[in-house]
């Protein structure tokens, strides 16, 4: 029963910091303006780059704990049957739940990390106008942080279901009295 406290905390560890940075990586993410060169020509000017790395961290962190809870758990597919109950419903249908929100909170931190990446100068020798700045949308980071709560979430209910459900295949069945009935 102590490994399953242990594997619970560090899977909400590992997630809780994938949050957090996603979460800074919103509040981070570039801002352009526009600058003016030695020849009189407008490019865009990005603030600091801090945002990418913070989402492919939490990218990262965020992988580092679904590998642990699916190692802990096996996958749910591998491994010895569950005895059949709630608890195994329930730790089926979380298990489906963190996978789904896990695919949806990877795109938005790997698609914002490489939108927010992209930093270069647009010259204005063939436009007529200012040059148009790439930047990342608001809230595609706060996004993947919220898909990565939402991750935690139901990955931390798998695994506890999960383990409510293996004890209860640990447990044998009750012996009822009487005498046995078989042939001799």
């Amino acid at each position: 029963m102590a490994s399953v406290i242990i594997v619970a905390v560090v899977v909400l560890v590992l997630d809780v910091l994938a949050f957090v940075l996603a979460i800074g990586a919103e509040k981070r993410r570039s801002t352009a303006s526009l600058g003016v060169d030695t020849r009189s020509r407008q490019y865009c000017v990005y603030s600091s780059d801090a945002a990418t790395g913070y989402g492919i961290v939490a990218l990262l962190l965020l992988v580092v704990a679904q590998a642990v809870v699916m190692a802990a758990t096996r996958c749910f597919c591998c491994g010895r049957a569950l005895s059949p109950g709630r608890w195994r419903a329930c730790s089926g249908f979380f298990f489906l739940a963190c996978w789904f929100t896990f695919v949806i909170a990877e795109l938005c931190l790997l698609a914002g990390s490489v939108r927010n990446a992209y930093h270069t100068k647009y010259s204005t020798l063939v436009m007529s106008g200012p040059p148009r700045c790439a930047m990342l949308r608001k809230g595609v980071f706060a996004a993947g942080a919220a898909f990565t709560f939402l991750t935690a979430l139901f990955s931390e209910l798998h695994y506890l279901f999960f383990a409510k459900a293996r004890h209860a295949a640990d447990v044998p069945p009750p012996i009822v009295g009487g005498i046995g009935m078989t042939r001799m």
